[in-house]
């Protein structure tokens, strides 16, 4: 099986600005996402950004690099540039690592690109840890997913999924029943046909109304399949105490 891993990287960041080249552990954040790529045994590893600094700095450390436009709404649309910029055929495996996870398991990488290549019904791959805390199940910013018996994609929510309707009159506080409930990992595999099909398509209501990509997608009627991670990734860095978080991790 061949894979690409496609790392979308911009400057901006409301939290944490220039986040792709902030310091960790003496490196630019992105060399390291770029590590684990690199680690899943991708056959190709590109960073894509429309900012020329970052560009330098994985050029430099030997990254291959892709200049975008500036206009895009999301890493997805940033990724399909350079996928048909680089004339890659339609049923190539790519994988959408983003710039602020230097704790995604390259073991989860390899994984969602073996699910989506085992099969061939399906157009994206992504993947699911379970939810240990009722914290998370009724926080919006985790985002929940449900899906059928052949692990084929049903719904994603930033609602507690599944609602469990006994005492539902009462509102979230009578949601306490979570053991069986999924947290989406946000990592994804594309089939590249799919992918310039989802960038060409315009936002659908339920993308706009949850703020949730991947449900473009479903609207669209692809077929997305689901697994439960190998191993639980680490936090993301999306401000300076992630900064600080994820160095101790990964120190340890």
């Amino acid at each position: 099986m061949r894979f690409m891993v496609l790392i979308p990287a911009r400057y901006a960041s409301q939290r944490l600005p220039g986040k792709p080249l902030a310091e960790l552990l003496g490196r630019p954040l992105i060399l390291h996402v770029c590590e684990r790529a690199r680690e899943s045994g991708a056959e190709h590893v590109v960073v894509a950004t429309d900012d020329a600094r970052i560009h330098d700095v994985c050029s430099a450390a030997g990254v291959a690099v892709e200049m975008t436009g500036a206009g895009h709404a999301s890493g997805t649309d940033r990724i399909a540039e350079v996928v048909t910029r680089l004339n890659w055929d339609d049923a190539e495996i790519v994988v959408n690592l983003q710039g602020d996870e230097p704790l995604m398991p390259a073991a989860n990488i390899r994984q969602v690109a073996q699910l989506l290549d085992a099969r061939e019904d399906a157009q994206l791959a992504t993947l699911c840890t379970p939810i240990h805390a009722l914290e998370d199940y009724l926080n919006p910013n985790v985002v929940k997913l449900v899906s059928d018996q052949a692990g084929n994609a049903l719904y994603f929510s930033r609602a507690p999924i599944p609602w469990n309707r006994e005492g539902a009159n009462a509102g979230l506080a009578s949601q306490q029943r979570w053991q069986d409930a999924l947290r989406h990992v946000g990592l994804y595999a594309y089939r590249a046909r799919a992918l310039r099909q989802l960038a060409a398509a315009p936002p659908c209501g339920l993308e706009q109304l949850e703020m949730l990509e991947q449900l473009r997608a479903l609207w669209l009627g692809m077929r997305i399949v689901v697994d439960v991670a190998r191993e639980t990734p680490g936090p993301s860095v999306d401000t300076p105490e992630d900064l600080y978080r994820v160095a101790a991790l990964l120190r340890n």
